[in-house]
């Protein structure tokens, strides 16, 4: 194959096609919340876009933002997303199983989501940590009922922030981004070696293949990341370290993080 010029950088070979995250998600089920309905804890991301994949099951989506509330029915083969700030809660009528895709792969992990908690927690970070932590060293069941009891009260501040309108809603947007604020110099890190940086590669990639440049060809690899199960706010997951993942490919070595993200709020 020809080849002029520079070819674009080696891929990173741990980040998954387009700077995104993959889990598949087991919406909660078996036991109510005050309201009656059984699902998942309401939050929404500050930064990053979500998708629902709908595998298996029925229930719904619950979102509210700036133009109110709403219900969108979810069924297999449902493909829906939702933006930073929208605040969206899962429930499950049945079986609901989803494949969860989200943007900017490592942000989410790294504390993107804020729980809708009563304003009290929401404006105390020190409360709103000690609230959104799960314990550790616990029996399953132990973690069972603290994950149960964190959500109850995230629908209880979900219903006062519908109750509240659009004055409670700027409230909770404000606490919440006071909440994240201090992260957000580690996030642009992240981004800049994943999204940014897949982005600038295909645009390489582009410009050499107008050259008819092809080297970047012979560095082509398979990657294979396995999940891990793990409580999360919506319901069971078993999510996958896509930044991280197992290199296939001989003569390529999985790539060894310095300082992975630990999950701070899990969908």
């Amino acid at each position: 194959m020809t080849s002029h010029g520079t070819s674009p950088e080696p891929s990173s070979h741990g980040v998954f096609p387009g700077g995104t995250s993959i889990s598949r998600l087991t919406v909660y089920s078996g036991s109510a919340c005050a309201d009656g309905l059984e699902g998942g804890t309401p939050h929404m991301h500050t930064a990053s876009t979500e998708a629902y994949v709908v595998i298996e099951g029925h229930g719904a989506l619950q979102t509210l933002d700036a133009h109110g509330l709403r219900e969108t029915a979810l069924g297999a083969g449902s493909t829906v997303w939702f933006t930073p700030g929208t605040i969206h809660r899962a429930v499950n009528h049945g079986g609901l199983e989803v494949v969860v895709v989200m943007s900017n792969a490592g942000l989410p992990e790294a504390g993107d989501a804020v729980m809708t908690f009563p304003p009290e927690i929401v404006a105390d970070r020190e409360r709103y940590r000690e609230t959104a932590s799960l314990p550790t060293g616990l029996p399953a069941d132990g973690v069972e009922d603290a994950v149960r009891r964190r959500r109850d009260l995230a629908v209880e501040g979900f219903h006062r922030l519908i109750e509240g309108g659009p004055e409670a809603l700027r409230t909770f947007y404000d606490s919440a981004i006071a909440l994240v604020r201090p992260k957000a110099a580690a996030w642009r890190e992240i981004w800049e070696s994943t999204v940014a940086r897949e982005t600038r590669r295909t645009a390489a990639v582009l410009d050499a293949l107008e050259r008819g440049d092809g080297a970047h060809l012979v560095e082509s690899a398979l990657m294979e990341s396995p999940p891990r199960e793990r409580w999360g706010m919506c319901g069971n997951l078993r999510a996958h370290d896509v930044a991280h993942p197992v290199v296939h490919t001989p003569g390529l070595p999985s790539p060894r993080p310095t300082s992975p993200p630990q999950p701070e709020a899990n969908r």
